[in-house]
């Protein structure tokens, strides 16, 4: 019985309260203006702090009355202003009521408000505009799809402190593309926005910074600019630094070290500079330390390692400041205990923390051990470290999972940690798990790491091959993504130095000759060096290369061939040469290259070339064809005698570069011998 007596109680407690609503939304068309006005002024008491009646009054359909009234010029402008302000109400609500907003063309509405002369109004249409823009689901281009739009915020910026704080925070929210940053800078935005650095209000301050922060993120033009604009007579960046002062509130702080940073890494400042190595570097490291709140720490983290990640000297330093090394391990200390947790939502946030501080302290490590050995030493002798980034490896937060395998990336280039705490965790095992339905970024990084594993000295070298590595490989180097097709034949090109026979025949039959040849006409130069690389070292030791020439000499020729007649670069014809060099060095390969008058012809315009990184392979090539010791070495010198190889080789015994002339001295004496 109790139960068939609670239902009709919720139906008409839900009745009561739409009907409630209903009454708001229906005073909204009466005749009588005064009661309109009242009618908006109670609808904007009733929906303060409640979602719910927000979203009754969007599903009512009072937002196309409100944005009716709001653009009609004969409504007064005390009801227009107080329309803009329950439009806002609405809009801090739920990401939902925000695209019903959007959908009702509310920003539209609210440009065409800012053109009204009496500035209560403006100061309203643009807090809404403010708190729409802000919001993640609103398309920030809808800034710019009327390009009057920007210009007419411009002006607006000197109306008073509220425009500027709305305006500059709409700038810092919208501005995600090169081309945007491009737009804002080109309609002015750095000389209308830098006298906001020096305003007395400190939001206004705040979120001018955040302005210059977005505009010159990887933005080279912008950035270099920034630097001429003056501030009271002071460089922005001077500004900037006295932001970065502890008695400073810490969002200021940090933003002010995030403009310096980026304009910093962007071109507009030198890496040397004190700004940099006194001030922004050892506020970031300060950021990072357990007294700050946990976003602080990430942010702080990660701006950091962006400030750091291409100077091996900031490296240094920041290795250096207040056992910054040390100071990262907490960030995996937190939660403390997650069982213990028994709030739904202070456990979600808890664990978003949780990911965002092991996803920032891993992208720091990874920045400060990409270049200095000793580092790198301090890193894995942190404690836990190794077992820590193998548990990254394997976390079900994609950003913590890219980041960990960035940190072992970087660790990944020190030959001491490749010998010993890679070998000893054995950390290619998850790392080849990361290959199974990865993103490429996740790829791209975990195939740059394999491709160090993969070096001769690792003692992961040979597990790895026998986990069935070179059908993975092979398959990354026939990838759209060209970084994926480096790292594959990358890889391999490890793989096959100094290899056993069986591994490079393995290699060959999984690539195919069809593949190989195809990333050899690759329009990507990095990966045709890479594949002559492989090339060269799938070509070393007699009877290896004997054997691959006797099956695949032809192809192999015709490649050549067609690599030394194009328009390439030094380093690949260099590359090219190098193999034909190999080639000389077998026993029955080197016919390929005497029965080819062509190719000779080229190897002897090679070693008369005017750049010695040409010449000295293309002579490596001619001695090799020459060696005394080899069955058939007589008309082998004879040929090249009478094709004017010895004259060549005279001139380059007198040659500036030693080894160049040493290495024609050796072939001389062949004739000779």
């Amino acid at each position: 019985m109790s139960c068939l007596l609670e239902a009709p109680l919720r139906i008409s407690v839900l009745s009561e309260v739409t009907a409630t609503s209903r009454h708001y939304v229906d005073r909204l068309f009466d005749p009588d203006p005064q009661k309109v006005l009242q009618g908006v002024i109670d609808m904007k008491n009733a929906v303060i702090g409640n979602n719910k009646q927000k979203a009754n009054m969007i599903v009512l359909g009072a937002v196309p009355r409100l944005l009716y009234l709001l653009q009609q010029t004969s409504s007064s402008l005390e009801l227009r202003t107080e329309c803009a302000v329950v439009l806002n109400s609405l809009a801090m609500g739920t990401e939902n009521n925000i695209k019903s907003l959007v959908d009702c063309h509310i920003i539209p509405a609210l440009f065409q408000g800012l053109l009204c002369p009496e500035l209560v109004f403006i100061e309203a249409c643009l807090r809404c505009l403010r708190t729409v823009f802000i919001s993640p689901v609103t398309p920030v281009q809808l800034l710019y799809t009327e390009r009057t739009v920007i210009p007419h915020l411009m002006s607006l910026l000197t109306r008073s402190l509220r425009t500027q704080e709305y305006i500059t925070q709409i700038f810092s929210h919208c501005c995600k593309t090169s081309a945007q940053q491009i737009f804002l800078f080109r309609h002015a935005a750095l000389k209308n926005i830098a006298p906001l650095l020096t305003s007395p209000s400190y939001k206004v301050r705040l979120h001018a910074a955040k302005c210059f922060a977005v505009m010159t993120y990887q933005n080279t033009l912008v950035a270099i600019y920034v630097e001429d604009v003056r501030v009271d007579g002071e460089r922005p960046s001077q500004v900037f630094v006295r932001m970065m002062q502890r008695d400073q509130p810490i969002e200021m702080q940090l933003t002010a070290a995030k403009c310096v940073t980026y304009i910093c890494r962007a071109g507009g400042i030198n890496m040397s500079s004190n700004h940099i190595t006194l001030k922004t570097l050892p506020c970031l490291v300060r950021m990072c330390s357990k007294e700050r709140l946990l976003e602080e720490r990430v942010e702080g983290a990660e701006t950091l390692a962006y400030l750091i990640e291409e100077d091996k000297q900031l490296q240094r330093i920041a290795s250096t400041v207040d056992n910054l090394v040390g100071m990262l391990a907490d960030y995996f200390k937190y939660p403390t205990s997650v069982s213990a947790i028994t709030d739904i939502k202070r456990l979600d946030r808890d664990l978003k923390h949780t990911h965002e501080l092991r996803q920032a302290a891993f992208k720091l490590y990874a920045a400060l051990g990409s270049n200095d050995e000793d580092i790198r030493k301090k890193i894995a002798e942190t404690e836990n470290m190794m077992d820590r980034i193998v548990s990254g490896l394997s976390e079900s937060n994609i950003k913590v999972r890219l980041a960990a395998v960035r940190c072992l990336h970087s660790l990944s280039r020190s030959v001491q940690q490749l010998r010993t705490s890679f070998h000893d965790h054995a950390v290619w095992k998850p790392l080849m798990q990361l290959f199974q339905n990865a993103p490429d970024e996740v790829l791209v990084m975990a195939s740059s790491t394999l491709c160090n594993l993969l070096l001769e000295f690792s003692p992961s070298k040979e597990p790895i091959l026998q986990s069935g590595v070179i059908e993975l490989l092979c398959s990354l180097t026939q990838h759209d993504n060209p970084a994926l097709r480096v790292n594959g034949i990358w890889a391999l090109m490890n793989m096959a130095f100094q290899a056993d026979q069986k591994v490079k025949l393995e290699i060959l039959q999984s690539l195919g000759t069809e593949q190989l040849f195809r990333l050899l006409s690759d329009s990507d130069t990095t990966v045709l060096m890479k594949t002559l690389g492989l090339l060269r070292n799938l070509l070393s030791t007699r009877p290896h290369i004997d054997q691959i020439m006797s099956s695949h000499g032809t192809e192999i020729m015709q490649a050549v061939k067609a690599i030394l007649e194009a328009e390439q670069c030094v380093e690949v014809k260099e590359q090219t040469l190098c193999i034909l060099a190999n080639i000389a060095d077998g026993c029955t390969a080197k016919e390929f290259i005497m029965t080819n008058d062509d190719m000779l012809q080229k190897i002897n315009f090679y070693m008369g070339y005017s750049n010695v990184n040409l010449q000295l392979p293309a002579t490596f090539c001619v001695s090799n064809l020459i060696w005394n010791e080899e069955d058939g070495s007589q008309e082998r010198q004879d040929k090249l005698r009478d094709m004017g190889f010895l004259e060549i080789l005279h001139k380059l015994t007198q040659a500036s570069d030693p080894s160049l002339s040493d290495r024609a001295k050796t072939a001389m004496q062949q004739y000779l011998a």
